[in-house]
């Protein structure tokens, strides 16, 4: 299994590299997010020795779970599901990342629960662009007040944007909501808000990230395609 998720991250970089020539980017500009929701911690560490340092995970609970046993490594943990405010505290202990503020009262309670003022918490801000009910995620048309709000808080700082867009087969289909939310982290940054920057965007999974990089992704979310599909 170990050498079978090598010859997968082999294959995902050379997709990264095509797909950053097509755009004229720079491989080095794409951070590589492994989801490693659902699989084992045995499995996290042989991604990490085929050199990956960048895991998410969809579950505080399950990040708990695995995170004593992987304690020994030295990688960057991204939270990229849906936080409820109850679980923000554990959060802030486990996570290096959040990629999925989607209101001022989650903001507000990651930032009551800070460990100290100085501990300052990258996040993103999760956009509804498809308007799907079973999405999270703020509306397009209030990304700003929120990005501004949060700007605010002591111990956050907005580095971007992110997206789960509708599945579709093609993943040509799905490029309209990446350029969309690469377009509104361009209003965005044009606002030259303090404490904001929108540097980061996450989008792009395992079907779809290579539509992603040409429309700007930074970070793209690749679960089957570095460990395998899921049972």
């Amino acid at each position: 299994m170990a050498q079978d998720i090598t010859d997968n991250l082999a294959k995902v970089r050379e997709r990264v590299a095509a797909a950053c020539r097509r755009a004229g980017r720079s491989p080095e500009d794409v951070r590589l997010i492994a989801i490693s929701k659902t699989f084992p911690p045995e499995l996290i560490r042989a991604a990490s020795a085929a050199g990956l340092r960048h895991f998410g995970e969809n579950r505080v609970q399950e990040a708990a779970a695995k995170r004593p046993a992987l304690s020994d490594l030295t990688v960057t943990w991204h939270l990229v599901g849906h936080l409820q405010t109850n679980k923000a505290k554990l959060a802030r202990e486990l996570f290096h990342w959040i990629h999925s503020v989607d209101s001022q009262r989650l903001a507000a309670r990651l930032d009551r629960v800070a460990a100290s003022r100085d501990d300052r918490l990258p996040v993103l801000i999760e956009v509804n662009l498809s308007g799907e009910a079973t999405k999270t995620g703020v509306a397009e048309n209030e990304v700003v007040p929120l990005v501004e709000a949060v700007s605010r808080l002591e111990t956050l700082e907005v580095r971007g944007l992110m997206v789960i867009p509708p599945w579709f087969e093609d993943p040509e289909r799905v490029r309209p909501f990446f350029r969309r939310l690469r377009e509104l982290a361009e209003e965005i940054e044009s606002r030259q808000l303090s404490n904001v920057s929108m540097r980061e965007l996450s989008m792009g999974m395992s079907h779809d990230f290579e539509v992603a990089i040409e429309e700007g992704a930074t970070m793209v979310r690749l679960g089957t395609a570095i460990f395998g599909p899921r049972e």
